[in-house]
């Protein structure tokens, strides 16, 4: 019996001859299946949507290709929850380092309710900072995604910044929680007894991306508030909001807010 080798597409490689990272290669623009009867039709659709259409198939099975992007985009998603922000980064950033009251990843990942409090030993260092209560707060947690604070924050909050200085808005110190949950902004917002408190945190990471980031507002917060007292806006990252509008628009929320001195369900109340 003769045997035939399979036909085998190589992997694509670099100028240097290294294979491309799979997750570095966009799939909206990528069609794998054999012999399409309208290839265009196919490539329109996937520019509409993340999911993982026109992956083509071996008889029944996926082809290699797209198991091995499907297991790459996986692993990132988990990095992306087990990975700190980077010390470096922090630094350069000139944030305040501080923590929720977890010690570890796992008992971030299994006691969310310790991810929520910040310890006054934490809180005290905010005092030298804000000696008289700010008008906003700005604040930065890794959440369940440290890579979506790496990509989005350096571009994010300069349009914050930007848009706030307009209305001769000032933000001071940016305190950076680890282990944060999005109520450790009641804790900053009593601690400082500001007008307003902007969190950035990293969303849960999913298979479409792990760089997603939300900022979570809130007028005047106080701990144990009910969550519809927060404006929340979401999917920041480079395929989705583009950090640059996301900024502007963070500002623009955060002026209507002092206003009207509402937040949440209320603010949409009032418009």
């Amino acid at each position: 019996m003769k045997l035939i080798a399979p036909r085998v597409k190589p992997m694509p490689i670099d100028a240097t001859g290294s294979i491309v990272d799979l997750r570095a290669v966009n799939q909206q623009k990528v069609l794998t299946v054999t012999n399409p009867v309208n290839a265009a039709g196919y490539l329109a659709m996937k520019q509409k949507t993340t999911a993982r259409l026109g992956l083509g198939r071996i008889g029944t099975r996926y082809t290699t290709r797209s198991v091995l992007r499907l297991r790459a985009d996986h692993a990132a998603a988990k990095d992306a929850v087990w990975t700190d922000v980077s010390a470096d980064f922090i630094h350069k950033m000139g944030w305040l380092a501080l923590q929720s009251t977890c010690k570890t990843e796992t008992e971030y990942l299994t006691r969310p309710d310790h991810g929520r409090i910040v310890a006054p030993t934490e809180l005290d260092q905010l005092k030298p900072a804000f000696p008289t209560p700010p008008r906003v707060l700005l604040a930065v947690g890794d959440g369940l995604s440290s890579s979506a604070i790496e990509a989005n924050a350096a571009e994010v909050i300069p349009a914050i910044k930007q848009g706030l200085a307009l209305s001769q808005i000032q933000i001071g110190t940016i305190p950076f929680i680890r282990f944060a949950r999005v109520a450790v902004e009641d804790y900053l917002g009593e601690a400082t007894q500001a007008d307003v408190v902007c969190l950035l945190i990293g969303e849960r990471p999913g298979l479409a991306t792990a760089k997603s980031m939300s900022a979570y507002i809130v007028y005047r917060p106080i701990i144990g508030m009910p969550e519809a007292r927060r404006t929340v806006v979401s999917n920041i990252h480079p395929n989705g909001v583009p950090a640059v509008e996301a900024g502007a628009y963070i500002a623009g929320v955060i002026k209507e807010m002092l206003a009207k001195q509402v937040s949440g369900i209320a603010l949409k109340a009032v418009e």
